[in-house]
């Protein structure tokens, strides 16, 4: 037994015939109906018997199926692990951080530790928390990044919590105000970032606990489109304060808010080696950056 009896099993499972699934597989409907015959004997049971016009699966298939699923699914998140660590080629330092880090707040800091570090060499990849704490379950990095949870095991973690700010255009109603809330913005148009997103549900709860209605006119993945999106239509939305601070050189106008919204994350060394120096410079850097960052927006 293999994945291609496992993956033509599923297949017809879920379209109802061997053609339509050699159609979803791109391949001959022979070649299907040869597999599923082999999956058959090799496991001693029938999987589907003809009803109707259709394939029907058994109760047997119906309960293989659930394991199929699981095995698939785990050869699946195996190849997406080994297709990011091509990705991973000999470099002094390797970094792996979600986009919204990746953007706004690391590239300083990488910039600086090459220029303290002549001749060193970076790699700095972008993938989801996600995929960075897939590949830190296998040591493919030095200093990896993740939004919270970071359920694996890590040579070391620290976690970090800056205060979102407010961020909106310069013509913007609320533009001169010290610190806005719930109360000031009432029903005013609002971008935020996906609804299971940690800040999304902080700010949800703020707007409920207030009881005022939050009008939430577009969902974004990243604080930047957020920012961009503010650019363009004159809502408000709330990011990390470096996102506030690109955004702000580039015209916008960044308020703290209250009460605090946090965006939380963590660093973590995935490896049980010692860190190189250079990595322990990245991150003492990095800590400082996050002190200014807390600190400019207080």
């Amino acid at each position: 037994m293999d994945t291609r009896h496992l993956e033509a099993f599923r297949a017809v499972y879920e379209n109802g015939s061997m053609s339509a699934a050699a159609a979803v597989l791109k391949k001959s409907q022979p070649a299907i109906s040869k597999l599923i015959a082999r999956l058959e004997d090799e496991i001693g049971l029938q999987l589907f018997h003809r009803a109707h016009g259709r394939l029907e699966p058994t109760p047997e298939a119906a309960t293989f199926l659930i394991s199929v699923n699981r095995t698939l699914d785990a050869m699946e998140q195996t190849l997406s692990v080994s297709r990011n660590l091509k990705d991973l080629s000999s470099a002094t330092l390797l970094i792996a951080s979600p986009p919204g880090l990746a953007t706004y707040v690391l590239p300083p800091v990488l910039a600086e530790v090459l220029r303290a570090n002549r001749g060193a060499t970076a790699r700095f990849i972008t993938r989801s928390s996600y995929a960075v704490r897939d590949l830190g379950a296998v040591g493919a990095f030095d200093v990896g990044f993740s939004e919270l949870p970071i359920d694996i095991q890590v040579a070391s973690l620290e976690l970090f919590e800056v205060p979102c700010m407010c961020v909106m255009r310069p013509d913007h109603p609320l533009a001169g105000e010290r610190c806005v809330g719930p109360q000031k913005i009432g029903s005013l148009p609002f971008v935020t970032l996906f609804p299971e997103h940690i800040t999304h549900i902080a700010a949800a709860e703020a707007f409920f606990n207030a009881n005022v209605p939050w009008n939430v006119v577009a969902e974004v993945e990243f604080f930047g489109s957020a920012c961009m999106l503010v650019q363009e239509t004159g809502a408000l939305t709330l990011v990390d304060p470096s996102t506030a601070r690109h955004f702000a050189a580039a015209g916008l106008v960044a308020v703290p808010f209250a009460p605090t919204i946090p965006y939380r994350f963590g660093m973590f060394r995935p490896s049980i080696r010692p860190p190189a120096r250079i990595a322990v410079d990245f991150m003492d850097r990095f800590r400082r950056a996050i002190a200014r960052d807390v600190a400019d927006a207080r």
